[in-house]
């Protein structure tokens, strides 16, 4: 054996792997427990056990539906519903398993990279989109927190993963039709955000609003751990972001100083904006990490597309327009009649919408993603996008509205008749409003301060406290049955 010989397939890039697979890992921390302990500060203390296990079982069961057959429906080949290159027949793709070794280990395709071949195996590219399509359904948690059943949270995301996900990912990132008209998303403020937004909308409406209670007190119960989580989905974003050209080259790090630039600026002008214009004209910290989440995701669909200047209006325009959406949206109809209890529809959904249709006016053509030899890397093999500013054509704004148009109305229409299908099969999306009066105490049987949790036990009336008791108790009694069932007692095992 040649003692030189390295153990790497001719195709493999060592550097490229290790880059999405840290890449990946960033953006797996952004939910891990990145959005677990930002939605655990936001929410009431009695509902902070809930939150971080609905956001780890997302999060767990999104991946075990991905490499069964979510990955492949995303980025295989496609299942021609229609005539090939009709909308169609390039719409998804064949459901299949990643799982076996070869499936594993061989050279990653998509139907997206027909340019230039991946460089690393299917498994790091299987991973790397895996927690771009587990953070879609927790981001949009944040609009059913405090009332949505359990049991149906775990039937909704795999179902929503597998019917909404894996159809907007590829027709805009798998080769799909709207990619092929030209329609850019670099990062997923379509795919990702704009579909978050528009399905916790729709779920918070049919969910129902919190309990009165619930909804009456807003301030974060824990200001530290929210800076926690926002801190780890600002520098997880470099993951997010900085991973999507999948090679480590200079159009990954454009987009994240592109990201970094966008987001400053954003925090910066929502506290500008509370500042001046405020009721109260003070800055708060929870003002900032809404002004710090409009420009994370506002820059997401453009990052590699815009240079730093455009970067820079990215923040200041999302930031500025969502800031006057929160102010006047919510007395407006529909936004006023349903509780989206963390705003997911404005800091992700609007966000995300400005920032896809800014591609269109903003992106640089000498922005390019694959370096290749010649005068600003512009040579044969290059990939840029170009916009309004740059070319004086509205065809690339064009092509981001309809991909737009397509995400709002097929993600509403969907997310609407998988929860009315989850709703029959659950018996209901909501909890009881007894056990909504207790929280966590009474659904998992732990709380994070049990004082307060008997405290709450305490306000109940005999009646509401009996049927919590008895919730409690018959979940118990079927956990110590259900090994009697195998012919085992309670404490059975193999010792």
């Amino acid at each position: 054996m040649d003692a030189v010989s390295l153990p790497y397939p001719h195709w493999l890039n060592p550097g490229d792997n290790t880059w999405q697979l840290v890449a990946a890992t960033l953006v797996g921390l952004m939910s891990l427990p990145g959005l677990a302990v930002l939605y655990g500060g936001l929410v009431q203390r009695k509902w902070v056990v809930n939150t971080m296990l609905m956001a780890f079982a997302g999060f767990s069961v999104v991946l075990v539906v991905w490499v069964l057959w979510a990955y492949e429906m995303s980025f295989g080949t496609f299942a021609h519903l229609g005539p090939a290159g009709s909308f169609l027949g390039d719409l998804v793709g064949r459901p299949g398993s990643i799982l076996g070794s070869f499936a594993e280990q061989s050279q990653a395709r998509s139907g997206a990279n027909t340019l230039i071949p991946f460089h690393f195996p299917t498994s790091t590219l299987a991973y790397f989109q895996f927690v771009f399509a587990a953070i879609t359904p927790l981001l949009f948690l944040g609009s059913v927190l405090g009332r949505m059943k359990f049991k149906a949270w775990l039937l909704f995301v795999p179902l929503w993963t597998t019917f909404v996900y894996t159809v907007n990912a590829a027709l805009l990132w798998g080769g799909g039709f709207f990619e092929q008209r030209g329609a850019v998303d670099y990062s997923g403020g379509y795919v990702i955000h704009l579909s978050a937004g528009v399905a916790g909308f729709v779920a918070a409406a049919m969910v129902g609003p919190r309990a009165r209670g619930d909804r009456g007190s807003t301030s974060p119960h824990n200001m530290l751990l929210v800076a926690v989580g926002a801190g780890i989905l600002w520098l997880g974003w470099n993951g997010f972001n900085g991973g999507d050209p999948f090679y480590a080259g200079v159009d990954a790090a454009s987009a994240v100083l592109n990201t970094n630039v966008a987001t400053a600026a954003a925090l910066l002008t929502w506290m500008a904006a509370d500042m001046t214009v405020g009721k109260k004209r003070k800055p708060t910290f929870a003002g900032a990490v809404n002004g710090m989440i409009c420009g994370l995701v506002g820059i997401t669909p453009a990052a590699g597309w815009v240079d730093g200047y455009g970067a820079l209006a990215i923040g200041v325009l999302c930031s500025s327009l969502v800031w006057v959406a929160m102010a006047v949206l919510p007395k407006v109809r529909p936004f006023s009649t349903v509780d989206d209890a963390l705003g997911v529809v404005y800091t992700h959904g609007i966000a995300g919408l400005c920032g896809g249709l800014l591609v269109g006016i903003l992106a640089n053509p000498a922005m390019i993603e694959y370096g290749v030899t010649g005068a600003h890397y512009a040579g044969k093999g290059a990939v840029g996008v170009g916009g309004l500013l740059y070319t004086g054509s509205w065809h690339q704004e064009w092509e981001q509205l309809v991909a737009a148009v397509w995400v709002v109305c097929f993600t509403a229409a969907m997310t609407a008749l998988l929860l009315a299908a989850v709703r029959l099969v659950c018996r209901g999306l909501r909890e009881r409003d007894e056990l909504l009066e207790v929280g966590d105490f009474a659904l998992h049987d732990e709380q994070v301060d049990h004082q307060r949790g008997l405290a709450a036990v305490q306000r109940l009336s005999e009646e509401q406290l009996a049927e919590v008791v008895d919730a409690i108790v018959g979940a118990a009694a079927n956990a110590r049955a259900a090994p009697r069932a195998d012919g085992e007692g309670a404490t059975g095992g193999s010792g």
